[in-house]
């Protein structure tokens, strides 16, 4: 290593400051321009804009829809000039590229160290300066390299800069191009700082970027009601989680003494400056409900549907190689003080368990692609969570390293369909995609194919090693738990395949005449994902195979839980059992979605469109609990009767009973005590001596009196 590992992090900063100045640069001229043209086509009217048919004007444009629907790209104004869309393309891309390519100069020969020693290699730690030190305390400015942080650097980098590529193409016509660009580079620099973090203090300036950088991005189109409400919630949300957060990194300091991940070894050691075992699992719930929060696990995962009002590569962004893998980076970088409280390892596989198989079952009856897909996310992320919950870390940070590959290029498949359809969201008014845009039909299903688990696509060796560990630590119920959301992963998944890419179109044939394959910037970032989403699986085969490359590679950096043996029999048995899981759900997504019965109806029920007699009759059949699993399980309906209304009842009475009666009128009251004596008093200042003499003497002789009377 011949360069610092500072330089990583900085150069998505620099791509952030460049585009950010340029872009309020050209903002600014154009302001100035659009301002003098307007004062000479109005040289009477001098200031007074007629704003209200502004916004009629600007409102007439909006093309998304009250659901929060990405139908386009409708950032107003025109496209930027040529030159200016190339200059901030340019320097998005190279920059995060360029740190892609030092990422890897550093990584390759850390990773064969570390592979050719039993022991591990030495994390590579780089000091910057001293951030904070009081007494004994000191936190440093400080990049580590270790074998967890090399593995979440190599795919942040390498899937990030295929999501900036694809961006050139796909957000072009956007007048905020630059905008779009900085806020990406500044999302890159955060996750980075997150990664390369040497402490948790550090850490944690990264993670509130992230959540500032979501919160830019969802709300990117800032016009729009739908997506600043979706910002916003994403921000709230994450903040309950970030109070856990702080209050752990707290707890750490007093249980070690340290926030730096000197800590990690402590744990292992079992060395806590001070603490019990009550103490320890309130820090592992305070950490774990830090990474609910960005992970999206239950209750806080309302966000992240939500967040699919941002355009398509802010989503394959945030959903596969940054923000809501940091929950999980978390969990595994503290992994051996989780173990040190095994109930909060259980917390960790229940709420893990419960969101997967929650999340998978809402993504069932959802008919908007990117929604599918970003509720498959959720129900992934539980699956990381189950694996580090029964004690499989490694294992679970091989599924986060899977699933960026997939997961990215589902989404970014995702955002070509919606291109080529001019911004059509619903899988009911699509269909008969596959030979007219094939390159994304074939990268779609190669990574449907992985996700749904099937040999040899790289979702079925980290899935079925998360299966695999939960029944061989005997957690049968989990077990089952994550079999029966492989299926349905496999089902909802296949029945978006289906009803996008098989049977014919089921939109206007004016429309169907304007559908057309994406550019080569959005086609290539999906060829290379798609075949990641082949290969990295090889990474990690399983025992039964081989030597399992990634767990030995992590196994430096993670904690490690008493391993349980499984014969290769029973091994063999379990991959088999979840391969018929998840044929099943495809089998039946086949049957169950021809591709061909109806036209689109909008406003359409879901069982209405493209369905074959047996899904007609499973809808007819589950009544009641069909129409509550597409309404989501009416979670965001419970969250706002349960919380929100009373806290915003409760507030309501603070604010205008205890505050503008009580506080106030006290206040008030007080003022108008004074006010009274002064209105009483002022009658006797007249300003008159002999009124001030006869006064006097009246109080004299008063006081004479009572001193008489004692």
């Amino acid at each position: 290593m011949n360069y610092p590992i500072w330089l990583i992090p900085a150069l998505p900063l620099l791509g952030f400051l460049l585009n950010g100045l340029a872009s309020l640069l050209y903002g600014a001229a154009q302001a100035q321009k659009r301002g003098e043209e307007w004062r000479k086509a109005h040289p009477d009217e001098g200031h007074g804009h007629d704003h209200g048919s502004h916004e009629a004007a600007h409102g007439a444009h909006d093309s998304h829809d009250a659901h929060g629907h990405d139908h386009g790209h409708h950032d107003t104004g025109p496209m930027l000039p040529w030159a200016l869309r190339l200059f901030h393309g340019v320097v998005g891309v190279g920059t995060v590229g360029l740190a892609t390519v030092l990422s890897f100069g550093i990584l390759v020969p850390y990773a064969k160290s570390v592979m050719s020693n039993v022991e591990g290699a030495r994390p590579i730690v780089e000091t910057l300066y001293h951030w904070i030190q009081v007494g004994g305390l000191s936190i440093d400015i400080a990049f580590r390299i270790d074998a967890l942080s090399a593995l979440m650097l190599s795919f942040v980098t390498f899937v990030g800069t295929l999501i900036h590529l694809y961006s050139v193409g796909y957000m072009q016509a956007e007048a905020g191009y630059g905008r779009f660009f900085a806020y990406l580079n500044l999302f890159m620099f955060s996750m980075l700082m997150l990664v390369l973090a040497n402490n948790l203090p550090m850490l944690f300036i990264g993670w509130e970027g992230v959540g500032l950088c979501s919160y830019l991005l969802i709300g990117y189109y800032y016009d729009k009601d739908f997506a600043a409400a979706a910002g916003k919630k994403a921000f709230v949300t994450n903040r309950v989680g970030d109070f856990g957060m702080v209050l752990g990194i707290f707890g750490i300091l007093a249980l070690f003494g340290t926030t730096d991940f000197s800590f990690v070894d402590m744990a292992r050691q079992q060395q806590m400056a001070s603490g019990t075992p009550l103490g320890v699992y309130a820090v592992c719930a305070l950490l774990f409900l830090g990474a609910c929060g960005k992970s999206a696990q239950v209750p806080l995962y309302v966000w992240l549907p939500d967040a699919m009002a941002g355009p398509t590569p802010v989503s394959a962004l945030i959903h596969a190689a940054t923000m809501v893998t940091a929950g999980v980076y978390l969990v595994a970088r503290c992994s051996a003080v989780f173990l040190l409280a095994p109930d909060a390892l259980t917390l960790v596989a229940w709420v893990g368990a419960g969101t997967a198989i929650l999340a998978a079952s809402i993504g069932l009856a959802q008919n908007d692609i990117k929604k599918v897909l970003a509720y498959s996310t959720v129900s992934q992320l539980g699956y990381m969570f189950l694996a580090c919950g029964v004690g499989a870390f490694a294992i679970g940070m091989f599924h986060v390293f899977t699933h960026a590959f997939f997961k990215a290029c589902l989404f970014l498949g995702s955002g070509s369909v919606i291109h080529a359809l001019h911004h059509e969201q619903d899988m009911r008014a699509m269909g008969g995609l596959a030979k007219k845009t094939p390159a994304t039909h074939l990268t779609m299903l190669v990574s449907a194919l992985a996700i749904a688990g099937i040999v040899p696509f790289a979702g079925f060796f980290s899935k079925d090693q998360i299966l695999g560990s939960a029944f061989a630590g005997g957690h049968y119920i989990l077990f089952a738990v994550g079999l029966v959301t492989a299926g349905m992963t496999a089902f909802y998944m296949f029945r978006l395949y289906r009803m996008t890419f098989s049977g014919t179109y089921r939109g206007t044939p004016e429309q169907e005449s304007h559908i057309h394959e994406s550019p080569l910037t959005m086609t290539v970032p999906l060829w290379i994902l798609g075949a990641g989403s082949v290969l990295t699986g090889f990474l990690g085969l399983p025992e039964v195979f081989g030597k399992n490359l990634m767990v030995e590679f992590l196994s430096p950096s993670v904690g490690k839980m008493h391993a349980h043996e499984v014969s290769h029999a029973t091994e063999y048995l379990l991959m088999a059992v979840s391969l018929a899981v998840a044929g099943a759900g495809i089998f039946l997504a086949f049957k169950w979605y021809t591709g061909q019965d109806a036209k689109f109806t909008p406003g359409a029920a879901p069982e209405d469109i493209i369905a074959s007699p047996a899904a007609h009759a499973f809808f007819e059949k589950t009544g009641t609990l069909g129409k509550v699993v597409a309404n989501k399980w009416n979670v965001d309906e419970g969250i706002e009767a349960l919380v929100l209304s009373p806290f915003r009842k409760i507030g309501t009475f603070l604010w205008r009973g205890f505050d503008a009666l009580f506080i106030d009128g006290l206040v008030n009251a007080s003022a108008f005590m004074v006010e009274l004596t002064g209105d009483l008093v002022r009658f006797f200042t007249t300003g008159n001596v002999r009124n001030y003499a006869l006064t006097f003497v009246l109080g004299v002789l008063g006081f004479t009196l009572y001193i008489w009377m004692r």
